[in-house]
């Protein structure tokens, strides 16, 4: 009952990553990308998870954790271009 809700539920996480995917061939707005791109690492560390539970072992956990500071550190960089225009601001006193 368990393995058979999880699987529908990867099912559901995978049907969310490809709508997120058209959102960024799609979008709009530069925003609206970022914002799928996010969408994205939250559904992948999802799926991760529930793949870690379905084969019942813990070596997945260090995956998660790594893809969930580099997907923070991707939507930050975005959030910056967005603003500023660029991503490193460096101060030129010559």
């Amino acid at each position: 009952m368990i393995n058979t809700m999880l699987t529908i539920s990867l099912v559901l996480i995978s049907i969310t990553i490809v709508i997120a995917v058209l959102r960024i061939i799609l979008g709009p707005s530069l925003p609206d990308r970022v914002l799928a791109l996010d969408v994205i690492g939250v559904n992948l560390i999802a799926s991760i998870a529930v793949i870690s539970v379905l084969m019942n072992t813990k070596a997945f956990l260090e995956v998660i954790l790594i893809l969930g500071i580099l997907s923070f550190i991707g939507t930050i960089a975005y959030s910056k271009y967005i603003l500023r225009g660029v991503v490193v601001e460096r101060k030129r006193d010559r």
